[in-house]
């Protein structure tokens, strides 16, 4: 009997003693998770400066979209992302506009493509430079033009074709010519589009040189 009480009394005392030793390891758990006051309170003044950093930068977003009603953060992000979408679709119809007049925009044309095309001849073979000549090219960057011409000295050439382009309502803004040999000029004219200019760059250039054969043909 005496036996029986000496373990069970040694059972108690073996659980006594896990039950003290789990509240004593709890304790150290529960006291390792309690932050410093000094910690605690940069803790504070950091979420405070994060959250007044989140503000000041919704308010600089909402400074950059145009027509916001209301100023709540939802309501901000939300018009921000609409207006940014749009803004690709802008970006994207204006490249493609670019890539298209980039490929109209070009036009060199010579009087031996011309006259393939204008009187049927496909001989471009034992073309002499003076058979090439006029060269014209067009190029156009918004409501301005400019035209580079390589043709033959001829006497009231520049003033031909200056009237020429006032005719095609155009406004000549600048011009350069300088000789290309002894018998060739370089010319470059930069012209301003009148509201009435309705002109492809390959009509300017076949106006252009019609006016050039005139003179040729004159002279």
């Amino acid at each position: 009997m005496s036996e029986v009480l000496l373990s069970q009394e040694s059972h108690m005392n073996l659980k006594d003693a896990i039950i003290k030793d789990t509240r004593k390891k709890k304790k150290k758990k529960t006291a390792r998770r309690v932050r410093p006051a000094s910690q605690t309170y940069d803790h504070i003044v950091a979420e405070r400066k994060r959250r007044e950093q989140i503000s000041q930068r919704f308010v600089a977003l909402s400074a950059l979209v145009p027509g916001l009603k209301k100023m709540d953060k939802n309501s901000v992000l939300g018009d921000a992302i609409n207006y940014l979408k749009h803004l690709q679709e802008r970006v994207q119809t204006l490249e493609e506009q670019a890539a298209n007049q980039r490929r109209e925009s070009s036009v060199l044309m010579r009087r031996s493509q011309l006259l393939i095309e204008d009187e049927g001849s496909s001989d471009e073979m034992g073309c002499t430079d003076e058979q090439i000549l006029p060269e014209i090219e067009a190029k156009v960057c918004n409501k301005n033009i400019l035209l580079r011409i390589h043709c033959k000295n001829h006497r009231g050439l520049l003033v031909k074709i200056l009237s020429e382009i006032e005719k095609r309502n155009l406004s000549v803004v600048n011009t350069n010519v300088a000789p290309f040999g002894s018998l060739a000029l370089d010319i470059s004219i930069i012209a301003e589009m009148d509201k009435e200019f309705n002109l492809t760059m390959q009509e300017l250039v076949r106006r252009l040189r019609s006016a050039l054969r005139q003179v040729q043909q004159s002279d």
